[in-house]
Order: structure tokens, then C-alpha cells, then sequence
């Protein structure tokens, strides 16, 4: 083989961990190739000659490209948290569809979303771009501090707290002691999966009997109430809600367990639930983005 087939075939060996950098950092497959390509093309202008080690070399240079797509993507607010839903039918599209912007694969993107998890995605966008990188390359990729800190332009002290600190926002904090954060848990997943199902009889198992959902107005179709109380009518808009709940995950909100509908991992909805003697008691669905925006996220452990 030539210099290019040989400098080709060692990339194509790399191209899978660094496409796997890339999801973890970006969120998005299409981003995610488009970064390994840039990096393919920079090796290819710098030559074998140039480089020492390649496999960090090109970590290095995905990570640096990847800060640079995160902290273009900060200013720009091309896509913020929680995006608006612009009416019955766009509520419907952005929360119940699968698609995830222009350009994209859906089914590539669900099996990013499988991969990394959804809860984790959503927590991953909320994260600063130098926290996100940091976060990712040593927690996710065990690459040492020493090497990150130049690609975050800290020393590695410092970049040892920007992974430290995005850990602590990852994991968050729970405001239930454990035996009882693990019996709400199990009651948010029933509902969920419920909800996914569609099935009447299993929502009214898990709803308590005098229940009450509310809504911000952007969740729900035109003339709907933002408030239904009793379980009969509850469990019954819950089952319409079923095609959102496929993009559901359970997730620390508020610190405890609750509800995030992201699309893609792409944050649009998050349901705020209330459990009482082991059953639904109340819950809130959130869509507008002031809202969302403040919550405090995080993913639950296991």
C-alpha cells in the first residue's frame, strides 16, 4: 500500500471510537461524522510524519472540533432546551413523530439515544461546552486530565474540576432518602410504561383515584383544559399522550424522580410527578421553555 492507503486504513481504525466521542460530546450522529470527516481531513493535510500518536492525535483534534460545534451552538442558540411547540399539530410533530431536525437519520439517532441514553443526552446539553468535553473524554473515554487540559485550554487541575463539576450536575441530588426515591422511582416507570402502552387498565392501576394533571398550554391541543382531575379522565388523556412517551425517560427533576420526552435526546417536555401511598398522585406536564430551563435535571443511578 501507498502513504494514503497506509494513513487511511490506520484512520479506519479509529473511526469508530472517535464517531463514539463525537455522538457523546454532540448529541447528533450527523454532527458527530461531520466532526470525524474534519479530522480525517486534517490528518490527511498534516501527514503520518507529523504525527507521534495517532489514536491521541486524533482524539485531540475531534475534541477540539467538537468544543468548537458546542460553543458555536451556545452563542447561536440554534437549538435551545425546550424549544417552543408551536401549536396542537406542532405538539404533536415535535413530541410524537421521531424527527429530530433537518438532515438527520432517525433511526441512526435512535440508536444514539440507545446507546448513551436518553436522560443522559438530555443532562449532557445542559452542561457547558468545556464541562461537556471534559466530562466526556475522561468519564465516558478515560483519557487523562493531562490531555484534555490543552483541548479545553485549562490546566489539568482545573480540568479535572470542570469533569468534577459536570459529574455532580450528571448525577444531581436527590431530595428523597434512597429507600423512598427507589419506591417513587418504580411507581414514575409504571406510569411510563403505561403510558407508552397505551393501556387504560394499567394507568388506572398506577393513577390514584383523585389525581390531577396539569399542563402548561403549549403540551396540549388547542381547547384542551390545563387542568383534568380523576383518574378515569386522566388515565384516558394519558393514553393519547402515548406517542410522546415513546421518547420518554424517567429522570431526577426537582430531585425526584420524574419524566423528560426528548425526541433524539433533544429536550421538549418534562412531567413533574407527585406519588403518594405508592401510586401517581398529581403530575405536571412542562413545555414552556422558561420553565424547562429552570429545572434541575439529572440521571438516575442504575
Amino acid at each position: 500500500m501507498d502513504r494514503d492507503e497506509v494513513l487511511a486504513a490506520r484512520f479506519e481504525a479509529e473511526r469508530g471510537r472517535l464517531r463514539a466521542v463525537a455522538q457523546r460530546m454532540l448529541g447528533s450522529t450527523g454532527e458527530a461524522e461531520e466532526a470525524v470527516q474534519e479530522a480525517w481531513l486534517r490528518l490527511h493535510r498534516a501527514g503520518p510524519d507529523e504525527v507521534d500518536n495517532l489514536p491521541g492525535w486524533l482524539t485531540t483534534v475531534v475534541s477540539r472540533i467538537c468544543l468548537d460545534v458546542l460553543r458555536a451552538r451556545a452563542v447561536r442558540r440554534e437549538e435551545p432546551v425546550g424549544d417552543a411547540l408551536p401549536d396542537a399539530a406542532g405538539a404533536a410533530a415535535a413530541a410524537g413523530d421521531g424527527t429530530v431536525g433537518e438532515g438527520t437519520d432517525p433511526e441512526r439517532e435512535a440508536l444514539l439515544v440507545e446507546s448513551v441514553g436518553r436522560a443522559l443526552l438530555v443532562v449532557l446539553d445542559r452542561l457547558g461546552p468545556a464541562e461537556r468535553v471534559a466530562f466526556v473524554l475522561h468519564d465516558g473515554f478515560a483519557v487523562p486530565f493531562e490531555q484534555i487540559a490543552p483541548i479545553v485550554g485549562r490546566t489539568p487541575v482545573a480540568a479535572k474540576k470542570l469533569a468534577s463539576r459536570a459529574r455532580q450536575r450528571v448525577r444531581g441530588t436527590a431530595a428523597l432518602a434512597p429507600e423512598r426515591l427507589a419506591g417513587h422511582r418504580r411507581v414514575v416507570e409504571a406510569f411510563l410504561a403505561a403510558a407508552r402502552g397505551g393501556d387504560l387498565d394499567a394507568l388506572l392501576a398506577v393513577l390514584a383515584p383523585d389525581v390531577v394533571r396539569r399542563a402548561d398550554p403549549a403540551a396540549l391541543p388547542a381547547g384542551r383544559s390545563p387542568v383534568a382531575r380523576g383518574a378515569a379522565t386522566v388515565a384516558r388523556e394519558t393514553t393519547v399522550f402515548g406517542r410522546r412517551a415513546r421518547f420518554g425517560a424517567v429522570a431526577l427533576v426537582d430531585g425526584a424522580p420524574g419524566i423528560v420526552i426528548a425526541p433524539g435526546g433533544r429536550l421538549r417536555l418534562v412531567l413533574r410527578v407527585a406519588v403518594a401511598d405508592g401510586r401517581v398522585a398529581g403530575y405536571e406536564v412542562i413545555a414552556d421553555p422558561a420553565r424547562l430551563a429552570a429545572l434541575e435535571l439529572a440521571v438516575l443511578p442504575g
